[in-house]
């Protein structure tokens, strides 16, 4: 009858407007990509922004923005960078907003799977870390994330309990994350056993040590190998197919040439939680004061 068919369209437009999508707004390079004919469809790779707003000082970071970018269009695929503006999820960033991020910096609220719903919420400015960003790549259909590197437990973090979202993100939602390693201001060793409980694969590319994004090594044997682009290509297929509901990480040294010093990083990072104790920062602050504290320690030799 015709009532029944009103009510199943409401039903329908009822359920539209309460679906995850109806919070995302796909720029129309990324749409294309996913979405468009087929001739036009390409990979996406998921970008995070925290790295804009938290991860270096502006112009570097709104440099590093558009050259990570660029990176990902070089080798034929999308970046989506993905943050959060006026109340809804932007998945691919037009340059102006990039712009916005970087400017905003340390104003801009760090979003994980926590944070998403009040940033939402308040319409305010948002900039995803590894955990908002994979759980947003998952809704928008983008089974793959590039950042520098994931978080993790924190050095006396048996202690303290403070470890990343990054990691219980990592066990929840499928997705394959290109990094190059763990922070190395975190405890990697510890990190590596709490992604093994929470279901996560680990890698390390052409390498049998888990590198430590600062520099290429961390003395830590990473659990598997990966041989080549093609495997790492089947890792990701072999997740869709068992249809997981974790990710895998990838662990990619740096270029020897844009390798630190490891002795002048760890130095830097032993003052840098030091001054944290002696301030009292704590939670979220952690990461990017000591980031911060590296970088200018090491005269931005940590950050090249």
């Amino acid at each position: 009858s015709f009532c029944t068919l009103l009510k199943m369209k409401r039903a329908r437009n009822l359920q539209q407007q309460v679906s995850p999508q109806a919070s995302l707004v796909l720029s129309d390079e990324v749409r294309r990509a996913l979405q468009g004919p087929p001739s036009e469809r390409r990979k996406v790779v998921a970008l995070e922004s925290t790295i804009i707003s938290h991860g270096m000082p502006y112009p570097q970071n709104l440099e590093c923005a558009r050259g990570l970018e660029e990176l990902v269009r070089a080798e034929g695929a999308v970046p989506a960078t993905i943050a959060v503006m006026n109340g809804l999820i932007h998945v691919g960033l037009s340059d102006d907003q990039l712009q916005v991020l970087a400017k905003e910096g340390r104003k801009v609220r760090k979003v994980s799977r926590r944070d998403l719903p009040a940033c939402l919420a308040a319409r305010a400015l948002g900039a995803t870390t590894v955990s908002g960003t994979i759980l947003v790549a998952q809704l928008a259909g983008i089974r793959i994330m590039a950042t520098g590197g994931i978080g993790g437990v924190h050095r006396g973090g048996e202690v303290t309990m403070d470890v990343s979202a990054d990691l219980v993100e990592l066990g929840r939602t499928r997705c394959l994350v290109v990094c190059a390693g763990v922070k190395s201001i975190l405890d990697i060793g510890r990190t590596l056993e709490y992604l093994e409980t929470q279901g996560v694969g680990v890698s390390a590319y052409q390498t049998t040590e888990f590198p430590a994004f600062f520099t290429r090594k961390s003395g830590i044997t990473a659990p598997g190998t990966v041989a080549s682009v093609e495997e790492a290509a089947r890792i990701t297929d072999a997740l869709e197919r068992l249809r997981y509901s974790s990710g895998h990480v990838l662990g990619v040294p740096l270029p020897a040439e844009a390798e630190a010093d490891a002795a002048d990083v760890e130095a830097a990072i032993q003052r840098s939680l030091e001054e944290v104790q002696a301030k009292g920062i704590a939670g979220r602050e952690v990461t990017p004061y000591v980031l911060q504290r590296v970088n200018e320690l090491t005269e931005g030799r940590s950050l090249k």
